[in-house]
């Protein structure tokens, strides 16, 4: 079991009653998934770089990327529906619970001038969205290997009503937000 698993079921849960006053354990948020997703532009003209994108993003998230295809066609992009524009993946369980504790831990503060995420990035039902400008803050990606630097999308989602429940309970994972 994950440490951040193991410090959410023992620690967490017991700080949300205490703040929140929940009566039944049903309605203790908790983290419901992670999805990553890395939107590779260049892709249109390139197929290789859609490949390199999707072994990075396997390699940062210990899972496979499924790609993602454009829905509708737009000509200024010289874009066709159907075809290949990045890929994602969906974290669950363990998983999701051993990619916060390397995001927390490892990768945000290797980030440059890093001062903390913004607390506004909250959707009003419980998920956290954010980006990330470079893909090589993982320790997963050898610097040397890469030909494209890359950002990608993350977004918590969490079973909480409001962003109050959903800031404390990311808060006390340690995710760091600018105060």
């Amino acid at each position: 079991m994950a440490n951040f698993e193991t410090l959410y079921k023992d620690v967490i849960k017991k700080s949300l009653v205490e703040k929140f006053g929940y009566k039944n354990p049903h309605e203790i948020p908790k983290l419901t998934k992670i999805v990553l997703n890395m939107g590779v532009g260049a892709a249109v003209a390139d197929k290789k770089k859609l490949n390199t994108a999707m072994e990075e993003l396997g390699l940062i998230a210990g899972q496979k990327p499924v790609e993602t295809r454009a829905r509708k066609s737009i000509a200024t992009f010289k874009l066709r529906e159907g075809m290949p524009i990045g890929c994602k993946v969906t974290l669950r369980r363990a998983k999701m619970y051993e990619f916060l504790e390397r995001l927390v831990n490892i990768a945000l503060p290797r980030i440059r001038d890093f001062h903390g995420i913004t607390g506004k990035n909250f959707d009003g039902k419980g998920n956290f969205a954010f980006g990330i400008k470079e893909q090589i803050i993982f320790p997963e990606i050898d610097y040397e290997k890469i030909d494209d630097i890359r950002g990608l999308d993350i977004v918590i989602c969490t079973s909480a009503k409001t962003n109050e429940e959903a800031e404390y309970l990311l808060s006390a994972f340690n995710v760091p937000y600018k105060k």
